[in-house]
């Protein structure tokens, strides 16, 4: 079975949850790279007209324009070594948790015959756990990387992967999936 590596959403805008996750996240990175294993990206952010009244965007609902990502600015770009990791592989534009939803990522995993992907980024409990649900729902082996992932606070955090690994797929440390026979090559 063929995976990818799916990076969700690691822009300036969560640089201050990313800092015990990013170099698990670049390990996991090189592994697929010198492997020549597929790596995905994904990049949250919202149009003009999405952060203009009447809201039509569910999360610029909740969290309002000052509180989301608008496209082109600088939180929305990706951080720096993501950014040069990313290069010459799809980045999927998003504009809600679910990295499916509106996008073209089941196409570029169906193109890549990919049967398991590999999530990791931010946040935990929002896209990370979200995109890695659906990705079970469409019938993907999905694993959840837990010290490859970060949020906005440890309690967060646990609970989106103790909900993930309860009924969607398994929870791993980035030891423990590079471990993994289905990762060598």
């Amino acid at each position: 079975m063929k995976t990818a590596l799916l990076v969700i959403d690691m822009q300036h805008f969560f640089t201050e949850m990313t800092h015990d996750c990013l170099p698990n996240i670049l390990k996991l990175n090189t592994h697929f790279k010198n492997n020549s294993m597929p790596r995905i990206f994904t990049q949250h952010g919202h149009t003009k007209e999405e952060l203009t009244p009447p809201y039509k965007n569910q999360l610029v609902k909740k969290w309002g324009p000052s509180g989301s990502i608008a496209k082109g600015s600088p939180d929305w770009q990706l951080m720096s070594p993501i950014a040069k990791a990313a290069e010459g592989c799809p980045i999927i534009h998003k504009n809600t948790y679910d990295g499916f939803i509106n996008t073209n990522l089941a196409d570029v995993l169906e193109e890549q015959d990919i049967g398991r992907v590999v999530v990791c980024g931010v946040m935990t409990d929002c896209c990370c756990d979200t995109t890695a649900r659906a990705a079970f729902n469409r019938g993907y082996e999905t694993w959840l990387v837990s010290d490859a992932c970060g949020t906005a606070s440890k309690k967060q955090h646990e609970a989106g992967l103790r909900g993930f690994g309860y009924a969607f797929g398994e929870v791993l440390k980035t030891h423990e999936a590079l471990g993994r026979d289905e990762l060598q090559s």
